[in-house]
């Protein structure tokens, strides 16, 4: 197994980024694809956030998502119910573990999750939900790909930081944060 520990100044512009968008309902669409759509997308993200796009030239017909940049400079990429922030993630993570590597792995996540969790917490506030990824209370989709899961709430959006949940399909192990849309279909 390698490890790496990287500064958490690229997680903190992301995470800032994130914390400016108020009310998250406007940035939210439907799931279609091709040029009208991907326009669509960007100009409700461009109005509720400011963020601009990162290519502004051909869209291929067949996408349903778009890089926008913050005033920070993060590239998010944007679906129609979710914001990934494509910033190389800070902190601590392993990769190329193997299966006898996965305790020491896990280990490694529990020993930095504090550190993770407090980040948070700096820029979002205190989160409504901290536990392990395998708590009943997280919907069966999430339930044990999560090591680690805080979420905060916000109008529209629950923001999730977590830590994965490494196993011997996944050979790498790290901390992650997405926002998605709590908006009812």
């Amino acid at each position: 197994m390698k490890t790496q520990e990287r500064s958490s100044e690229d997680d903190e512009r992301a995470m800032a980024d994130l914390a400016e968008v108020v009310d998250w309902r406007p940035v939210w669409g439907p799931p279609a694809t091709g040029m009208d759509a991907i326009r669509a997308l960007v100009n409700r993200v461009t109005a509720a956030t400011g963020w601009r796009p990162w290519a502004p030239g051909d869209i291929d017909p067949d996408r349903y998502t778009w890089g926008l940049v913050t005033q920070r400079e993060t590239v998010m990429l944007v679906l129609p119910d979710a914001v990934i922030p494509e910033s190389p993630r800070s902190g601590w993570s392993a990769y190329d573990i193997a299966a006898a590597e996965l305790p020491q792995a896990e280990e490694g996540l529990d020993a930095h999750w504090p550190e993770q969790l407090a980040l948070g917490r700096r820029y979002w506030g205190p989160p409504v939900f901290v536990g392990s990824g395998n708590d009943l209370r997280v919907p069966p989709e999430w339930r044990g790909r999560r090591r680690h899961l805080a979420v905060w709430l916000r109008p529209g959006a629950e923001i999730h930081l977590f830590a994965s949940q490494p196993g011997p399909e996944d050979t790498a192990a790290g901390f992650a944060y997405s926002v998605y849309s709590s908006e009812v279909a």
